[in-house]
C-alpha cells in the first residue's frame, strides 16, 4: 500500500513537469503578450519583455520616456497592433524566431500604418527560459533607425479676414513694418542711438542690448525688435533715420479701426501652454488664438486647420504629412463708417450703442465704450497703458452692448403694443388721470406711481408717449393683466435666447416672476426688475416700422440675405403707426423728452429712458440714460444708445444729442 502511494506521487510529479514544459509561452505567444501591452502603451512592461541585447542598447527610463514622448508629440490615437502567423519553418527554430506584426494609428499628420517582423530570442532570465523581443527603433516607425530622431513640424494656416458689409477689413493679415538693428552699423554713438530708439519704441534700452548680445547675433545680423502699426509712419521715419536701425516687412494680424471696433472684432494673441494642452490637435506652440469678440466666436472658421509633418531629419524620410487648410473669411453686416461715427459720439463715455437696418435686421454697428486698441496685444502697449486699462472701473475690455440693463422708459412703446394687442387700450381713447400720483387701491399701502406732470387729465396714447406718463402705462399693464402682459413681453423676445451671432444675455422680466400688481405696474414703465440688452431693445422697436412684425437682428451676411421675422403680428399696421406717431411727438413736440437739443431736418421717432440704479427704495443711485430712435421716412436706420451715469449731465438729453447727430 505504501509503495503504491509513492508511485502515484511520482506519476503526478511527471505530469506537473510535463505541464510546466507545455505551458511555457511560444515565440508567437510571447509576441502576442508584448502586442497587448503595446496597444495599451504600457511601455514599462514592454521593456521587461525586451532581449538582453535590446536592454543593453537603451535603459528602461529612456525606453519609456522616448516612446511616450514620441507617441504624445505626434498625437497617437486609435493605436492598433496585431501579430500575423509565423512561417512553419520559423516555428521549428530553437534559439531565434521572427513574428510578423502590423501597426496602424492616427496621428496629427494623418493615419500611419506599417508592417514589420519582430525577432525573438530564447533567453534565460532569473532561472527561467523565455522568448524575448529584440527591439529596435523601427518598432516606433518603420523608417526609424538607431541614432535617428523624430521631428514634428507645424504649418500654420493663414487666418481668415473679417470684413464689413462693403468689403472693408475689420481684422486682416497685413504687411507690417518691423523695426530692428544691425549691430555692426550702430556707429560710434551706439549708446545714444539705442537710448533714442528705446524711447521711440517704448522699450527699455537694456532689453534692446540683451537682444543684441544673443549668441546667434553677428555684426551684420538684422535683429528684429518690434512690429509697428502700418499707420505709424512718423515713428518709422524717425526710427530708421538712426544709424544701424532698419525696417523689414513682416505679416501680422492688424485691426485698422482700433478702438472703434475693438469689442466687435476682439483680438488674437499667442496661445498659452494651458490653452495648448486643451487644443493640441489644431494648434502648436507658435499658434495665435482668438480670445474675445468675433475672433473668438468664429475661431474655428477663421483659424482653419493646421498642417503637420512627421519626419526623420537624419534621413529626410517623411512618415506622414497633412497640409494646412487656410481659414475662411467672415463677412459681417457692419457698416464701418457708421461704427466709427457712433464710437466718436460715445468714446468719452461709458456705455453702448447698436445700429440696425430696421427693415432687414442687419446690424450696422455694435459699439462699446470705453474701449481699447486690440493692436496692443500684437504690437505691444505704450508704457503704463495696460495698467491704466486694467484699473479702469468702467471696464474697457468688456463689451456692454450684449449685457443687460434696466431699460427705463424706453420700454413704454412695447407696453403700449401689448396693451393695444390685448384690447386693454385703444390709441384714440383717453384715460382720465388726475394728479401726479396714483395707486390701484388701498392694498398698495403707501406705494404710489408718480408721473412727471399733472397738466393732462385726459391722456391718449400719443400724449402718454410724448409726456412719458408713468401712470398711463402702469394702468395699461394692470388692465392687460399679469399673464397676458408677460405673454406679450415674451412675444417681444423676453426670456428667449436671441439666437444672435454675437452671444447676448437674454432679457429678463423679473427676478422671480411678476408677483404683485405693484411690480406689474412698475415693470410697464421700466422701473421694475426688467433687464434688456441694447441689441434686444433695438430689435424690439422694429415692429413699429414693419407693420407689427418683429425682425430678428443679425450680424453675419448670408447668401440671399433675406430678413427673418422673429415674431409676427405683435400689433396691426395701424397700431404700429399710432405708436410711431407718439414717438415722433417725443422728438418734435416741445413737451417731448427728446425735443432738445433741436436738430433740424430730421425725420426720427424715438423714446428716451432714464433708469436709476439703486439697491433699495429711497436711496439715490446712478442713472443710465437711453435713447432709441428710428428714421420713420427712410426706414434705413434704428439706433439704441445707453450712457452710464448721466444724472449730472442732463439725463437722457445727453444721449439724445449724440444719437441725433447720427441721423443728420
Amino acid at each position: 500500500m505504501k509503495k503504491r502511494i509513492i508511485h502515484l506521487f511520482m506519476a503526478a510529479g511527471f505530469l506537473l513537469l510535463a505541464g510546466a514544459c507545455s505551458n511555457s509561452p511560444t515565440a508567437k505567444e510571447s509576441m502576442d503578450q508584448y502586442v497587448d501591452k503595446w496597444n495599451k502603451q504600457n511601455f514599462a512592461e514592454m521593456y521587461d519583455q525586451l532581449s538582453a541585447e535590446a536592454q543593453k542598447s537603451i535603459s528602461k527610463d529612456d525606453f519609456i520616456k522616448r516612446n511616450k514622448s514620441i507617441y504624445e508629440d505626434v498625437g497617437v490615437a486609435d493605436l492598433k497592433v496585431t501579430t500575423g502567423d509565423q512561417d512553419e519553418k520559423e516555428k521549428d527554430k530553437k534559439d531565434s524566431q521572427t513574428v510578423p506584426y502590423k501597426v496602424s494609428m492616427n496621428t496629427l499628420a494623418g493615419p500611419v500604418s506599417f508592417e514589420g517582423k519582430a525577432k525573438l530570442v530564447k533567453e534565460k532570465k532569473d532561472g527561467k527560459t523565455s522568448w524575448n523581443i529584440n527591439w529596435n527603433p523601427s518598432f516606433i516607425f518603420s523608417q526609424l533607425k538607431k541614432g535617428e530622431t523624430v521631428r514634428i513640424t507645424a504649418e500654420e494656416p493663414v487666418r481668415g479676414n473679417i470684413y464689413d458689409r462693403n468689403g472693408k477689413a475689420l481684422a486682416t493679415n497685413a504687411k507690417v513694418p518691423e523695426i530692428g538693428v544691425v549691430r555692426g552699423e550702430l556707429g560710434d554713438h551706439k549708446d545714444a542711438v539705442l537710448k533714442k530708439l528705446a524711447g521711440l519704441l517704448d522699450m527699455e534700452k537694456g532689453d534692446i542690448e540683451k537682444q543684441l548680445s544673443a549668441s546667434w547675433v553677428q555684426n551684420d545680423s538684422f535683429v528684429p525688435l518690434k512690429k509697428v502699426k502700418p499707420d505709424e509712419k512718423e515713428l518709422i521715419k524717425k526710427a530708421t533715420s538712426l544709424p544701424g536701425v532698419l525696417k523689414q516687412d513682416t505679416t501680422s494680424r492688424y485691426y485698422p479701426y482700433g478702438e472703434a471696433a475693438a469689442h466687435l472684432t476682439g483680438y488674437i494673441r499667442p496661445i498659452t501652454d494651458e490653452e495648448l494642452k486643451q487644443n493640441k490637435d489644431n494648434y502648436s506652440q507658435h499658434s495665435m488664438l482668438g480670445i474675445v469678440g468675433l475672433e473668438h466666436i468664429y475661431e474655428k472658421q477663421l483659424r482653419g486647420e493646421i498642417g503637420w509633418s512627421i519626419s526623420i531629419p537624419e534621413s529626410g524620410a517623411t512618415i506622414a504629412s497633412k497640409a494646412a487648410k487656410d481659414g475662411t473669411d467672415i463677412h459681417t453686416t457692419i457698416d464701418v463708417k457708421k461704427q466709427q461715427e457712433i464710437y466718436s459720439q460715445l468714446k468719452n463715455d461709458s456705455g453702448a450703442a447698436v445700429a440696425l437696418q430696421p427693415q432687414t435686421g442687419e446690424t450696422l454697428a455694435l459699439v462699446s465704450a470705453p474701449s481699447y486698441d486690440p493692436n496692443g496685444f500684437l504690437f505691444g502697449w505704450k508704457k503704463g497703458e495696460w495698467e491704466k486699462l486694467n484699473k479702469d472701473s468702467a471696464a474697457p475690455f468688456t463689451a456692454k452692448f450684449n449685457k443687460t440693463y434696466a431699460p427705463g422708459s424706453t420700454i413704454k412703446p412695447i407696453t403700449a403694443a401689448i396693451g393695444l394687442n390685448n384690447g386693454a387700450i385703444k390709441a384714440d381713447e383717453k384715460k382720465h388721470i388726475v394728479g401726479k400720483e396714483w395707486q390701484k387701491d388701498s392694498s398698495w399701502g403707501g406705494y404710489k406711481v408718480a408721473r412727471v406732470s399733472e397738466q393732462l387729465s385726459d391722456v391718449d396714447l400719443e400724449n402718454a408717449l410724448i409726456t412719458s406718463d408713468n401712470i398711463y402705462f402702469a394702468q395699461t399693464a394692470i388692465d392687460t393683466g399679469r399673464d397676458k402682459f408677460v405673454e406679450g413681453l415674451k412675444s417681444f423676445g423676453f426670456e428667449e435666447k436671441l439666437g444672435y451671432e454675437f452671444p447676448t444675455t437674454a432679457s429678463s422680466i423679473a427676478n422671480d416672476g411678476i408677483d404683485s400688481d405693484i411690480l406689474l405696474g412698475d415693470t410697464a414703465y421700466g422701473q421694475g426688475q426688467m433687464l434688456m440688452s441694447p441689441i434686444h431693445l433695438a430689435a424690439a422697436y422694429t415692429p413699429f416700422i414693419n407693420d407689427g412684425n418683429l425682425i430678428k437682428p443679425r450680424l453675419i451676411k448670408t447668401d440671399g440675405d433675406e430678413k427673418e421675422i422673429w415674431h409676427k403680428n405683435l400689433v396691426t399696421a395701424d397700431e404700429a403707426a399710432a405708436i410711431t406717431k407718439g414717438l415722433k411727438g417725443v422728438v418734435d413736440d416741445p413737451r417731448g423728452s427728446a425735443y432738445k437739443p433741436v436738430v433740424k431736418g430730421l425725420s426720427i421717432a424715438g423714446k428716451t429712458g432714464t433708469a436709476e440704479l439703486k439697491k433699495k427704495k429711497g436711496e439715490k443711485g446712478k442713472e443710465n440714460g437711453w435713447f432709441t430712435a428710428y428714421d420713420y421716412k427712410k426706414k434705413d436706420l434704428l439706433v439704441t444708445m445707453m450712457v452710464e451715469d448721466v444724472s449730472n449731465r442732463g439725463g437722457s438729453s445727453y444721449v439724445v444729442n449724440k444719437v441725433k447727430q447720427l441721423f443728420k
